[in-house]
């Protein structure tokens, strides 16, 4: 944030965060999300009411719980593919897209950029992606009316699947946004050590004529070279950035850059990318001048949504209420919102009171 923001927030006066019910004023803190994938946000509840829809033996409840059990990376990958695979027709990611705006409107999300991997319906379904785009964006405009929160949409390659396959999504994804402004950028996810952002280059580059804005998910699973690789590319947001910490040249040019982080605490904790909370390096960032913005990247399957996240990173790394706002005014500033929008957002953080 600029430092008008940081001096103006420091004058402000405010009562000693052990008077207030934490959870209630998080709760209340305009909140947004930019790293959050649509397919991960399916709750138990929702994929057993789809199990009902497809599955010949409906799954029980102890079922549908055990397939968010996992020990490792590669095992939340499977897991998450055994839950996505419940989603068979476009009506099916039209309920769980309405289910997603109210799930975040109650966590007190004001607007979240949402990825959608193309290649799960392109490779796994082996279907055109134009009706899929259309019940999605329903799902979205009828949540948008009932509870307010606002959706942007990121178009996802999986990086593992290859580069011609990337810039099949990316193109698909530019011709789409001729129709639905809501779809706003591209990333690449999926498994790091099989896709190297390197190989997407000329897909970034095309996907930026087309007016796409441009994330990659970077330092996952591997080293600070696949963070360097995706800013090499023009990657304008980082996912996770955990391995950032392992290169301090990387470090200080994301701080004088002011490269905004989207971090995923508990994600990186049940996934086994990062052994314990505190060992997170969150507030490593934040301490650094980086640009960190909490997130939570697939809340069912990881336990802990967006709320819960700030309550999380609030709690064990001891910020202040004060350094909360400043993180939900930095996940504001990140955003690939426009700058009416930026702004009013930025004043409701800057007034939310104690």
């Amino acid at each position: 944030m600029g430092d008008d923001y940081t001096i103006e927030m420091a004058r402000r006066p405010s009562r000693r965060d052990s008077e207030i019910d934490v959870v209630e004023w998080l709760r209340g803190l305009p909140k947004v999300e930019l790293h959050l994938h649509l397919e991960g946000t399916i709750l138990p509840g929702t994929l057993l009411e789809l199990s009902r829809r497809h599955d010949a033996e409906p799954l029980t409840a102890e079922a549908a719980k055990a397939l968010y059990e996992y020990e490792n990376f590669l095992g939340f990958m499977d897991s998450f593919k055994a839950v996505s695979s419940r989603l068979k027709g476009p009506d099916d990611y039209e309920l769980i897209t309405y289910n997603m705006v109210r799930e975040l409107a109650a966590q007190g999300v004001v607007h979240a950029e949402v990825y959608i991997s193309f290649g799960i319906i392109y490779y796994w379904k082996n279907a055109e992606v134009e009706p899929y785009v259309e019940a999605i964006e329903r799902g979205r405009a009828r949540g948008e009316k009932d509870f307010g929160t606002t959706i942007y949409w990121l178009i996802d390659a999986v990086r593992h699947f290859g580069a011609e396959e990337g810039a099949k999504v990316f193109r698909k994804a530019a011709e789409l946004r001729q129709k639905y402004p809501s779809i706003v950028g591209i990333g690449i996810g999926g498994d790091e050590a099989r896709g190297s952002a390197d190989l997407f280059r000329e897909s970034y580059a095309e996907a930026k004529e087309a007016g796409l804005r441009l994330t990659a998910h970077a330092g996952e699973t591997i080293g600070p070279e696949s963070i360097w690789a995706a800013l090499n590319i023009g990657a304008e947001r980082l996912g996770h950035a955990l391995s950032a910490q392992q290169d301090s040249e990387l470090l200080q040019v994301l701080a004088e850059k002011q490269v905004p982080l989207e971090l995923n605490v508990t994600s990186n904790i049940r996934t086994g990318c990062c052994a314990t909370v505190e060992d997170h390096p969150v507030k490593l960032y934040f301490e650094s001048g980086l640009m960190v913005t909490i997130n939570s990247d697939d809340p069912p399957m990881f336990g802990s949504n967006l709320l819960e996240e700030y309550c999380l990173v609030q709690e064990k790394f001891e910020f202040s209420l004060e350094q909360m706002r400043e993180l939900a005014a930095n996940a504001v500033e990140a955003s690939f919102l426009g700058p009416e929008r930026k702004i009013a957002l930025l004043q409701a953080v800057e007034q939310y009171g104690f």
